[in-house]
């Protein structure tokens, strides 16, 4: 499961926060879950402000990209987005980072990745 894969390489997540749609339910990602305790948090239907950061995330992408552009073509719009996406992935620094950029973040010693991790 592609999930397995990126916790080898990160850790597992504390908590899965989804909008419990139909591609979340199925038997398979909640036996994962309760399999490696993780906690899973259903958003409350019509209640996006549960989610906070994919909120703020969309809110960017429109406000930095989306609005800012007329796209000529879907391959323009695909490649302003993946440069937008490129730099928003590895160079802006975040605060809940401590103001490191993820790929600072990602390069990390080994003891400070895993600091704050409770399973593994």
């Amino acid at each position: 499961m592609f999930a397995n894969r990126i916790a080898e390489l990160r850790g597992y997540p504390c908590m899965v926060v989804s909008e419990n749609g139909t591609e979340l339910t199925s038997n398979a990602i909640l036996t994962w879950q309760q399999d490696r305790k993780v906690e899973w948090h259903d958003i409350a239907p019509s209640k996006p402000m549960q989610n906070g950061f994919v909120e703020s995330f969309n809110g960017r992408l429109r406000d930095e990209s989306l609005n800012g552009h007329l796209f000529s073509s879907l391959r323009h719009a695909r490649h302003l987005i993946a440069a937008w996406r490129d730099d928003y992935n590895h160079h802006r620094p975040r605060t809940s980072l401590d103001g490191l950029t993820p790929q600072e973040f990602l390069n990390r010693s080994e003891k400070d990745q895993t600091t704050n991790r409770t399973n593994f």
